[in-house]
């Protein structure tokens, strides 16, 4: 049976087949921890705050992906494909998604709306993702068995 992720590969398509790479597997968790735990910090604006957990999700979801054996043509499909890439559901990927529209109006119309609501609710998706992503075996180490 096809994966969901091979279904979306191939010429012409949003993914791209290419082996995980333990190295930049590597720099994306420690990027994506290092831009969380500074989106933390209550002294940073809330612009700052809200860029900084957004950068670490999308680096985790983009590691994630990459653990996956594939690369993204799409920014916003590695949030969508978090239910494939690391098991998880609407409540989390749908932030993202939100936060991906927000960060764009801000990012090519000068529009970055955001509150204290959004940021709290992005840490908490980030968060999650990060969670997910520090359980996954490390690239040339065999996953664990199934159950």
């Amino acid at each position: 049976m096809t994966s969901p992720l091979e279904n979306l590969s191939g010429p012409g398509k949003a993914l791209k087949a290419e082996s995980p790479d333990a190295r930049e597997f590597d720099g994306l968790k420690r990027s994506g921890h290092a831009r969380l735990k500074d989106a933390l910090n209550p002294a940073l604006s809330i612009e700052s705050r809200f860029d900084l957990a957004y950068n670490a999700a999308h680096a985790f979801c983009l590691a994630a992906l990459r653990w996956h054996g594939y690369r993204s043509t799409n920014r916003y499909l590695v949030f969508q494909l978090l239910p494939h890439t690391l098991g998880l559901g609407p409540e989390v990927w749908r932030v993202l998604s939100k936060c991906h529209e927000v960060r764009n109006l801000g990012e090519y119309e000068g529009d970055l709306n955001v509150d204290d609501r959004i940021v709290t609710d992005l840490v908490a998706a980030c968060q999650a993702v990060a969670g997910k992503m520090d359980a996954l075996a490390p690239l040339g180490v065999p996953a664990p068995p199934a159950r």
